[in-house]
């Protein structure tokens, strides 16, 4: 039996993450944690959040600027956290750190995405390879670096899927290198989907039926919509919208990334690595799902759908 609560007993702390940033943050009644591990549909999320809480009435700020990664460890930790505490709409953070590395808050709501693991790292290779010099020497030289240095980048997609699904960056996981576990990440929050402020959607969901998940997720929230906004607000937060927008939408991500925005807003599709990860590579992916994963945890993860959420405790 685990406990009816989540235990906060894991630290990760490596050139991207820092979470003991969370150890002096204070949350509100209201506030939104948009959580994934990585390139699972954060970007997305946030965009669908910021649509729900402002609709006809957008901010000036774009909602990447607003929705603010606390655990990102290269900016000031004094400065965000004043940047967090001084804004008076409802706030809707972003994290990649598993439930047990962060604080967990009953009066938050927190929203997960889960992706199928080969289409993560299809979508990661087009991130890592969009890097820039100039950030990869940051996340390497800003004071406070914990571990080994984020590497070169790969020159061949497969030399990084090898490292990636059997070498783990810490040393509690076993894949997820040089950032950390995609399946380590999801089953902490999978282990406590049946907590009522965590609520589990599917990137296949959202690309089958994105009405359908943002009604949902508005209701989770407790958001009411005006039945006459939502064909507006579901354009705006269609994959093909964010891209033609990608500019205007994610300010200074040319910093980070050498193909811009539009690097950043790459496809939005699934079933890429069947045209790149060979029958080994497959094999490699089941080992390190059945090494971490349940199989309920799994099969949600590679398919999606409501059906599967159900939990059986």
């Amino acid at each position: 039996m685990k406990p009816e609560l989540p235990a906060h007993d894991r630290t990760y702390q490596n050139h991207h993450l820092d979470s003991t940033r969370w150890d002096n943050f204070k949350v509100r009644d209201d506030d939104i944690l948009v959580c994934t591990s990585m390139k699972s549909g954060t970007t997305w999320m946030q965009r669908i959040v910021s649509l729900l809480l402002f609709q006809d009435n957008p901010p000036a700020e774009s909602f990447h600027d607003m929705s603010i990664w606390l655990d990102m460890r290269l900016s000031p930790l004094d400065e965000t956290l004043e940047t967090i505490e001084a804004q008076t709409h409802r706030r809707f953070l972003k994290t990649h750190s598993p439930l047990n590395a962060l604080p967990y808050y009953p009066e938050m709501k927190y929203l997960v995405i889960g992706r199928d693991v080969r289409d993560v790292f299809m979508s990661l290779w087009n991130h890592t390879s969009n890097y820039t010099e100039g950030f990869i020497d940051a996340l390497n030289n800003t004071p406070g670096r914990v571990g080994d240095e984020f590497p070169p980048l790969y020159d061949d997609i497969h030399d990084l899927w090898h490292d990636w699904i059997n070498k783990g960056n810490f040393e509690w996981e076993k894949d997820g290198y040089p950032f950390w576990s995609h399946l380590t990440f999801i089953q902490s929050w999978w282990n406590y989907r049946h907590l009522p402020n965590i609520y589990l959607v599917h990137f296949n969901d959202l690309l089958t039926d994105l009405e359908g998940e943002m009604r949902k997720v508005a209701e989770f929230l407790n958001i009411a919509v005006d039945e006459t906004l939502w064909p507006s607000l579901v354009e705006q937060a269609t994959f093909d919208s964010m891209k033609n927008n990608a500019v205007e939408l994610l300010p200074g991500v040319d910093k980070i990334f050498a193909g811009g925005a539009k690097a950043f807003v790459n496809k939005g599709t699934n079933g890429r690595w069947r045209d790149v990860l060979n029958t080994n590579e497959l094999q490699e992916c089941e080992t390190a799902i059945k090494r971490t994963l349940s199989p309920d945890c799994a099969r949600w993860l590679e398919e999606g759908g409501a059906d599967k959420l159900q939990s059986h405790q």
